[in-house]
């Protein structure tokens, strides 16, 4: 009896050992750097002199006397909703597709999550590439069928659409696995017998898998407008560091980077960074009461 203490000790301080560099690493890569920018965002700092506290002048530049703010914030609005409602709408088409018993959907699997493994910036070159505005493949496709040349990258609107369709073709793979495999997870008996009830495949999709893939479905909501609201790299890599053309794709981590390594504002990108921050975790809050709602209604 008296050993059964002693070993559960050992066991305690052996498991406190082995998560103890976990721990530390979080602490050093994730709370610090956390802490660090939070304190920054209230001092004014140019990575070379010392930091000056500004109390909230940082937060009041950005709110009332910067308006590339309300331009970024824009565009990264309607960024998110360009890249949020192909990727579900696509997501939930081929995770359908792919949950059909067919022969060789291996490979259709295989080619859809292709783009998964890709570079984000590898990526976004290609098609800048595509998009030229002269010898790009896009625009010699459309030749091919009578319609004139696009200015993908050269006119603003454009630029943002072809923003989002860079980062649609990207993140569509990732929220096609978490949907497949939640619709991998419905029973089969249920659509057995919704087919005995004479329901069409629309019908049992609507009814019986959107329903039962729910929660699958939240999360990806939730993960898409995060990578938008965050989106940099394919931004930067597809057309410039300045958002252009014009504002165009002048979006909040365009303004984030510019701020921090371009005009070294590094206290006031941090304020920035906590802006988002509250924005996106409004939102996360906002998306999971209505996402339990919704299945309280159920």
């Amino acid at each position: 009896m008296r050993g059964g203490p002693v070993l559960e000790r050992r066991r305690a301080r052996a498991g406190r050992l082995f998560v103890a560099p976990n721990l530390a690493a979080i602490l050093v890569f994730m709370l610090f750097p956390l802490g660090f920018s939070l304190y920054l965002s209230f001092h004014s700092w140019d990575l070379f002199s010392p930091p000056r506290f500004v109390g909230v002048a940082n937060y009041r530049r950005l709110f009332s006397a910067d308006p590339l703010f309300y331009i970024a914030l824009r565009n990264t609005a309607v960024f998110t909703i360009l890249t949020l409602v192909p990727t579900v709408a696509v997501s939930l088409a081929v995770a359908g597709l792919l949950n059909r018993k067919l022969r060789g959907v291996g490979v259709f699997r295989t080619v859809a999550f292709l783009p998964l493994v890709a570079s984000t910036v590898a990526m976004a070159v290609v098609f800048r590439f595509i998009f030229a505005s002269d010898d790009g493949l896009a625009n010699i496709l459309l030749g091919r069928l009578g319609l004139g040349p696009v200015p993908w990258l050269t006119d603003p609107q454009w630029a943002m659409v072809s923003l989002s369709l860079v980062t649609v073709w990207k993140s569509v793979p990732f929220a096609t696995v978490i949907l497949l495999a939640a619709m991998q997870g419905v029973p089969e008996n249920l659509y057995e017998a919704a087919k005995i009830d004479g329901a069409n495949a629309w019908r049992r999709f609507r009814s019986i898998t959107i329903p039962l893939i729910r929660g699958a479905l939240s999360f990806v909501l939730v993960i898409t407008v995060i990578n938008s609201v965050q989106a940099f790299d394919q931004a930067y890599a597809l057309t410039g560091s300045n958002g252009g053309p014009e504002t165009g794709t002048y979006v909040l981590g365009i303004m984030l980077f510019q701020n921090a390594f371009r005009f070294y504002e590094v206290g006031y990108a941090c304020a920035l960074a906590w802006v988002i921050f509250a924005i996106l975790l409004a939102f996360t809050l906002i998306q999971q009461w209505l996402a339990r709602r919704a299945e309280a209604e159920l």
